[in-house]
């Protein structure tokens, strides 16, 4: 079997920047298992795999790390629908529906920018059992606590970019992850990092699930339904959000870098 397959860096429009997925359109059905077979051999923090549905209108969407089927990724979200669009699949300013484990996503072009409408991610202020005081040596401002994740607000953009994590620790005291966060600077409302070695990745370079969990941490504290949003890893990447009662806005570029197929 031959199946097409491209990579497309999303959340910035320079290529090798921002977040590599692998985005495969299904015209045969896979397993579960095939799936995750193509993403350890892709080897990035995410694989998509888009297939039709019973439905003239919408598309399945699932999203594989090198170790694991997950419920959300926005930066795959985001490579499907740019690449969709670009291939002549959809038309441009079409709005697209997924469905996907967490539940219907929809996403259009905008010009330059793919907007996602994704859940917003309650978060509940809640102290970590390990991460108390510091994180690897930088004073902790709060911590929250959503599904399967952490966040961690540190002092300030400069302690978040300087903080080189024990990955072996990170894996052990939480379920999926951690996020930590911080007040950005210059034209930037907040900066983030993800770190999540029990999904195969010890930093995502730019993660869209996240932020869905950071508008509400940041709603909680400022009341700012508007936020420009950079996620400071070696990569970088930029994200516009916006909320919208239980849902947020998430507005991004992408960039092909790659295309091929993969044979098995």
């Amino acid at each position: 079997m031959k199946l097409s397959i491209v990579t497309i860096d999303a959340f910035t429009k320079k290529p090798f920047s921002g977040n590599p997925a692998a985005v495969c359109l299904l015209e045969n059905e896979l397993t579960a298992d095939q799936m995750q077979m193509i993403a350890i051999e892709m080897n990035l923090s995410e694989t998509a795999f888009i297939s039709r549905t019973t439905h003239d209108d919408s598309f399945g969407l699932r999203w594989f790390t090198p170790a694991a089927e997950v419920d959300l990724c926005g930066h795959a979200t985001l490579a499907s629908a740019y690449w969709m669009v670009e291939s002549g699949l959809v038309n441009p300013g079409d709005i697209i529906r997924f469905q996907t484990r967490s539940g219907e996503l929809r996403v259009k072009s905008d010009g330059e920018w793919m907007e996602m409408d994704f859940p917003l991610l309650p978060t509940q202020k809640e102290t970590h059992p390990f991460f108390e005081k510091d994180f690897f040596g930088f004073p902790i401002k709060s911590t929250a606590k959503l599904r399967s994740n952490w966040i961690i607000e540190l002092e300030n953009a400069e302690a978040l970019e300087s903080c080189s994590p024990d990955f072996t620790l990170v894996k052990k005291h939480s379920e999926e992850g951690i996020i930590i966060t911080a007040a950005g600077r210059n034209s930037f409302d907040i900066y983030s990092r993800y770190f999540a070695p029990n999904l195969g990745i010890d930093e995502d370079p730019v993660t869209g699930f996240a932020h869905c969990a950071l508008m509400d941490f940041w709603f909680q504290r400022n009341g700012k339904n508007k936020l420009k949003a950079y996620q400071a890893s070696r990569r970088g990447g930029e994200l516009h959000l916006e909320k919208r009662g239980n849902r947020v806005i998430i507005r991004g570029q992408a960039v092909k870098v790659l295309s091929g197929e993969i044979e098995f």
